[in-house]
Parts: C-alpha cells; sequence; structure tokens
C-alpha cells in the first residue's frame, strides 16, 4: 500500500444507478479514505499496526456478537475474533461467522496506521498477493455518506461497498444505536446491507440483528 501521501485518491462515488450499471462516477472528495489505493497491490508492512480498533469495525481478540433471525427470533449468526496469520509481513485478526446451518467463514483482517480496516483474505478461499487477490477495504476510518470502494478484488470475486447513511438510528433487540454507519454492499450474489454502530461493530443484517456482545477487553 503506498502511502497517504504519496498515493492517489482511488475511492469511488458510487450513485445507486452506478451501483446497477457496474460503472462509477468521478471519485469522491477528499474523506476518510484519502491517499489509498483501493484496492491495494502491494501492502507495505510498516504500514500496519498489530490491533483492529476502528469504532464502526472493532475486532478484539475474544469478543463475540450473537445475531437473531429478524423474522423468527432464533439465534442465526454468531460473530468471534481469533489472532490471525501474518500475509506478507502484515499481522492480521481473523473474524469468525458461523451460521445456525453450520457455515463456518473465517474472514482475515488488518488495519493501517489511519485507522482504515482492510480485508486480506478468507481461509481457504483467497488471500492478498496469492493469484491476483488483492486487499480491499472494509471499513474507513471515518466513513462519509456516499463514499464507495472495493472491499476486495479476487479472481471470482468482487465487491463494492457504498455509504448509505450516517447517524441514522437503528433499534435492534440489544439495543438502540444512534452512531451508525449504513454500508450497501454490492457483489455476483446480489445487494446487501450491514448496519454498524460506533463502538460495537455489525448491528443489523438483512436477515438478524444484534441479541448479545460479550466485548473482550485488550
Amino acid at each position: 500500500m503506498r502511502t497517504p501521501v504519496a498515493a492517489a485518491i482511488a475511492v469511488l462515488a458510487l450513485g445507486v444507478g452506478a451501483a446497477g450499471c457496474g460503472s462509477a462516477s468521478a471519485p469522491s472528495p477528499p474523506s476518510g479514505v484519502d491517499g489509498l489505493v483501493v484496492p491495494t497491490p502491494d501492502p507495505d508492512p510498516a504500514d500496519f499496526v498489530a490491533v483492529v480498533d476502528n469504532p464502526w469495525f472493532p475486532l478484539t481478540v475474544g469478543s463475540r456478537w450473537e445475531y437473531a433471525d429478524r423474522a423468527g427470533g432464533q439465534v442465526a449468526l454468531t460473530r468471534s475474533v481469533e489472532a490471525g496469520p501474518e500475509i506478507d509481513g502484515v499481522a492480521t485478526t481473523t473474524l469468525v461467522r458461523a451460521w445456525a446451518d453450520g457455515t463456518v467463514v473465517r474472514d482475515l483482517y488488518a488495519q493501517d496506521r489511519a485507522g482504515n480496516v482492510w480485508w486480506f483474505g478468507r481461509e481457504g478461499q483467497w488471500l492478498a498477493g496469492e493469484a491476483g487477490a488483492e486487499a480491499g477495504l472494509m471499513m474507513p476510518a471515518r466513513p462519509r455518506f456516499g463514499d464507495g470502494f472495493r472491499t476486495a478484488a479476487a479472481p471470482g470475486l468482487s465487491e463494492v461497498a457504498t455509504v448509505e447513511a450516517v447517524g441514522e438510528e437503528v433499534a435492534v433487540p440489544l439495543a438502540t444505536y444512534e452512531r451508525t454507519v449504513d454500508l450497501e454492499i454490492v457483489d455476483a450474489t446480489g445487494t446487501r446491507t450491514e448496519v454498524y454502530a460506533r463502538g460495537v461493530g455489525l448491528v443489523r443484517t438483512d436477515e438478524a440483528g444484534l441479541v448479545a456482545y460479550d466485548e473482550a477487553r485488550s
């Protein structure tokens, strides 16, 4: 990843029409992702820190979240955090997602010095730096309404996220949150919405809402 001073802005301002046709409008004005190339072809370990403590996407090892199906109220998804492997010298953190049907997915994330969180791979599927895969941006340090960015670039995988709302009140079974960020994520399977609350992380998806959060202390 090029340093913030030297890198060009490569974040897309994606409108509804752009998302639908696969094109993008002009680059976003300055925001929390300034100076980054997204996705990044050459992450520099010196640009990254050892922990992921972005307030919108905190990943403290030992933390755990539970989400209940919004229709039936049954626990449909759990998320937990483990230490991750090093990828090309960058320390990553593993987010483990486990669904009620037994499906388990392990995603690898790392945070740069500015507080932006990058997606470095999915165990068993792709890793940044291998077979043309590149780390994408998962959560900016300072998300702003209208910003768009690639979350990943790998063979057979291309995701684009757009900040659809900031600061909307969101009620889930565990609590009501006012400091939130809504991401609309588009990939080959369709479009989904994820809502993140400051200091907590993901609180709602299209299918499930947060019912329990056990925050580990680093």
